[in-house]
């Protein structure tokens, strides 16, 4: 698959996703890698919204969104940022989740769940699912109808994922998942993992180290830690899968979504062709971002 222009242009500039070797990647050396972003112009303007404020769910650090000064009761889109689980924050994702309320129209919770290595699995994952029930316990705190979703990008679709089918679990009716991109097995053994292993972005190597990091000594068939591997899919929530074509996790985001589709949830898997990962998350590198935005939030209004 030819990568998009685009795409061409940033993997010139950023082959692999981490531009380093992985054997210096020590503590002081993530910490540090933590505090700086070098694209932090490209992730979207920081747009003004009349309500933004950071509270706690359950000891979890959030970020609250609103785009309107209305008291009206809205749906809740829960947002689980991406970074291999090792990188990314709140502060990081600002732009998105302006851009998340302002495009849906929701409120937007945008999740500070812990990163390893200092806090290995299931730590993101206990975060995650500790912030979704809070939602559903709360809806006065949150201004909620009751209509909740989760989004995630990579390492935060996993954490949508699961977070989705423990709501299934505990009989808590979420009304959609989004997951871009996500990282749905720890096995790394799919033909775009083969295809893809160098040259676009995020490469294979990375992808083995930032799962060590998080997955520590898990056991890799445990679905909180590859959804993919999951029981039973049946009567999870409603669901659209979004791909990128030149992405090492692109097969494994696909075989859900038929795995959904196998056990009837409605779902729609749209993988946009010739880009690479991280796409989403840099509307300021890539048209296809935009236009990655304008279906989601379509889904999610259609779902809320």
């Amino acid at each position: 698959m030819p990568l998009h222009p685009q795409a061409q242009a940033y993997v010139a500039l950023y082959p692999s996703d981490l531009n380093t070797d992985l054997a210096t990647l020590d503590l002081a050396t993530i910490q540090e890698m933590r505090s700086a972003d070098g694209l932090a112009a490209e992730r979207g303007p920081i747009t003004h919204l009349p309500f933004v404020r950071d509270e706690v769910a359950e000891g979890v650090p959030i970020r609250v969104y609103r785009a309107d000064r209305g008291d009206d009761a809205l749906p809740v889109v829960v947002y689980f940022h991406g970074g291999g689980f090792v990188f990314g924050s709140v502060k990081r994702n600002d732009a998105v989740g302006r851009d998340l309320a302002l495009r849906t129209g929701a409120v937007v919770v945008s999740v500070d769940y812990r990163l390893a290595p200092e806090h290995a699995f299931p730590a993101a994952a206990d975060d995650a699912w500790a912030v979704v029930r809070d939602v559903f316990a709360r809806p006065a705190f949150y201004q909620s109808n009751g209509r909740v979703a989760v989004i995630g990008d990579s390492a935060g679709g996993n954490l949508a994922a699961v977070a989705a089918w423990q709501a299934r679990d505990a009989g808590l009716a979420l009304a959609h998942q989004v997951l871009v991109y996500p990282v749905m097995d720890a096995a790394m053994d799919t033909p775009s993992y083969r295809e893809f292993a160098t040259g676009h972005g995020l490469d294979a190597a990375e992808m083995a180290w930032f799962l060590a990091q998080y997955a520590d000594k898990a056991d890799e068939s445990d679905p909180r830690l590859s959804p993919l591997r999951l029981p039973s899919c049946r009567g999870l929530a409603p669901a659209t899968i979004v791909t990128a074509g030149c992405d090492v996790l692109r097969d494994e985001g696909e075989a859900y979504g038929e795995r959904l589709r196998e056990a009837d949830v409605p779902v729609e898997t749209r993988r946009f062709d010739g880009a690479v990962h991280s796409f989403f998350g840099l509307p300021g590198l890539f048209d296809q971002a935009i236009e990655a935005r304008e279906y989601i939030a379509a889904r999610l209004a259609e779902a809320l």
